[in-house]
């Protein structure tokens, strides 16, 4: 697979003009295209949603692109759930999953009349005490041990710090019931950005057949299952992404072959997709502004972790154009660096590009989910703008860039900028 930028070097020229380097900028029309492939794969299910993870790419105009487009949200925190409400989502349109919980969070759930999805057992308790229990709940499983898909360990369930046990799952129904609560939903994440088609079926047919077993011994009514996030992307361009029409196909296999015959064929399914939804429709676009020539080859950009941390964080790979030289020979090895007091503050090490001259500008790709979202303040580095490029080829600032005033308006140090 090529992976082409959504934007030429003619366009960002024109933008430099308005908006300096760097920036996100996010393409509209495709992420409204992909919103419309997942809703076409999963049209079996008439209860169908999507419930976007807002901690991928929490920016209010991202957000109502895909309330048009059907969509609710996914949150994890109180001021996720504020900007929600504020873009108009409430009641059902709000999934609200989280875990270490404070009582403020459970509360403006509750008062939004969220779908609360509860972590863990003793939250039960928890949620009653400070804000009440609602008549419809979810609760998180983790069937523990290693996951796997045809004999290949995906992850590690066993040490992730999300989810009841079985036991704690079953018990906790039961104790929700006596307490009131008339309907449920059951979730799970067992797997982060996996490109197998496998690994959706796979999970559903487990939570199809929990949800089963907890029918027949709770008597629980179970609304809804909510396949969660972790469908991922093809970040480097020989790998094969997910095809999510394969993969709605493989989930309404499971649905026919487990809930179906149980009585359960109107059970809605809902997914929580953050990386599938956005990444590949939001890039970083950067500046080189400084060659080095030691040990190694480096150019320095004006970007830096700060901006995108996932490289420096986990190593990953985000693949880069030089704009204007998409078809030069990619035959000059670089580190692609940034500005921060960190040797890990590299985009890209022992990259084969093309000669890339200062003042080129180099498209980071796939940096539309967790790629904002995890930016920082260390070096007294500044978060960069989000721009839309809109379906008519125009384009919208959506969150300006930060100013030093920003940086210090959380200090209360009298005199910080008066002159002498």
């Amino acid at each position: 697979m090529i992976k082409k930028p959504f934007v030429t070097k003619e366009q960002i020229e024109e933008i430099t003009k308005n908006y300096p380097t760097p920036f996100h900028i996010y393409d509209e029309k495709g992420i409204r295209e992909n919103a419309r492939r997942l809703k076409q794969a999963f049209s079996w299910n008439p209860g169908f949603r999507e419930y976007f993870a807002v901690k991928a790419t929490p920016n209010p105009f991202i957000l109502k692109i895909l309330q048009e487009e059907g969509c609710g949200v996914d949150c994890s925190s109180l001021t996720e759930l504020m900007m929600s409400d504020a873009c108009g989502f409430s009641g059902s349109d709000i999934m609200f999953s989280s875990n270490v919980t404070p009582a403020e969070d459970f509360q403006l759930a509750k008062k939004l009349g969220a779908y609360i999805n509860l972590d863990d057992f003793t939250h039960i308790d928890f949620l009653e005490k400070v804000a009440g229990l609602p008549e419809t709940i979810c609760c998180r499983y983790n069937p523990g041990g290693k996951f796997q898909i045809a004999n290949k360990i995906m992850d590690n369930p066993g040490d992730a710090k999300y989810g009841f046990t079985k036991e704690q799952i079953i018990e906790g129904y039961g104790i929700l019931m006596k307490k009131g609560v008339k309907h449920f939903g059951l979730h799970a994440f067992l797997a982060s950005n996996t490109t197998s088609n496998a690994y959706y079926p796979e999970l559903a047919r487990i939570l199809f057949e929990l949800a089963v077993e907890l029918k027949e011994k709770t008597g629980a009514d179970i609304r809804f299952i909510n396949l969660s996030g972790g469908v991922g992307i093809a970040y480097r361009p020989e790998e094969e992404g997910s095809d999510i029409l394969a993969i709605g196909e493989g989930v309404r296999k499971a649905y026919e072959e487990v809930l179906v015959p149980a009585g359960m064929g109107d059970v809605a399914i809902f997914t929580e997709l953050g990386r599938f939804m956005l990444a590949p429709y939001g890039m970083l676009i950067t500046k080189a502004v400084h060659e080095k020539h030691t040990y190694k080859e480096y150019i320095g950009v004006d970007a830096c972790a700060a901006n995108l941390m996932r490289p420096a964080m986990y190593g990953a790979y985000h693949h880069i154009t030089v704009l204007g030289k998409e078809n030069s020979p990619c035959d000059h090895k670089y580190d692609v660096t940034g500005g921060l007091c960190e040797n890990n503050d590299k985009f890209a090490i022992d990259r084969m590009l093309p000669k890339i001259d200062m003042g080129d500008y180099l498209a980071i790709h796939d940096a539309g989910a967790h790629g904002f979202a995890m930016g920082y303040n260390y070096n007294g580095k500044l978060r960069s703008a989000e721009l839309l490029l809109k379906e008519d080829g125009s384009v919208q600032m959506i969150r300006r860039a930060e100013t030093p005033a920003d940086y210090f308006a959380t200090f209360d140090f009298t005199g910080l900028f008066d002159k002498k």
